[in-house]
């Protein structure tokens, strides 16, 4: 079949959909990449989607791997958030990354498609991800002056204050819950201006605990995901 509109998803595990558990799905996950998809193609019956995202990819392997693949595709719509497994490392060169990040952006640009891109995320009230917050406004810079000079659509995460909502994130703290990828699919069709009926599901209420019972969980959550 021939697709007359192409959505082709790009990144790592934020847009694979990892922290929104979906058993039916081949790669166990749904997210907000798929929620977009199934918004966009809803009434649209030449609509074809691909998710080449894949966990774990850093910057230069999403260059590598996704984007030459997308551009074979012929995509009409392409959204990408690239980076963020490389802003976790202490030590990186975020001008050389982004010049990476521009050439890519220009190869998808080129071929006449939507490209939406992403700032990350102001992680200024974790203890643990705070560290990183220097490094992510400076990217963030950066990838705002990618997205202008190619003019590629804008999802500015950092502004979200919605995600200082714990119920936001799953249980690893680290990728968002199914409310997280919820609220992030409206984000991106908000910035698509395309009309949506997608809802958030209930959070799951986070417990106020005290100072002693916050060192056990954090404790808990060291050994159980950053060990």
């Amino acid at each position: 079949m021939d697709f007359s509109t192409r959505y082709v998803a790009l990144g790592d595990s934020f847009t694979e959909g990892v922290g929104d558990d979906d058993p039916g799905r081949p790669n166990g996950v749904r997210g907000w990449a798929d929620r977009v998809a199934e918004q966009l193609g809803a009434a649209d019956p030449g609509f074809g989607y691909a998710n080449l995202a894949i966990r774990g990819r850093k910057l230069r392997q999403i260059m590598a791997e996704q984007v030459d693949a997308a551009v074979e595709l012929n995509p009409t719509l392409v959204t990408i958030y690239a980076g963020a497994n490389d802003i976790l490392r202490p030590r990186i060169d975020i001008d050389d990354l982004l010049a990476e990040y521009d050439a890519g952006i220009r190869k998808l640009a080129a071929t006449g498609a939507t490209v939406v891109m992403f700032t990350g995320f102001d992680a200024r009230g974790s203890k643990v991800f705070s560290t990183m917050r220097g490094r992510t406004a400076i990217y963030n810079e950066l990838v705002r002056g990618v997205a202008g000079d190619h003019g590629a659509l804008l999802v500015d995460y950092w502004r979200f204050n919605e995600y200082y909502d714990w119920g936001m994130w799953a249980r690893d703290r680290m990728h968002m819950s199914a409310a997280g990828h919820a609220n992030m699919a409206k984000r991106v069709l908000t910035v698509l201006e395309h009309d949506h009926s997608i809802e958030v599901p209930p959070m799951t209420p986070v417990p106020e605990l005290n100072r002693a019972e916050a060192i056990r969980a954090n404790a808990r959550w060291v050994r159980e995901f950053a060990g």
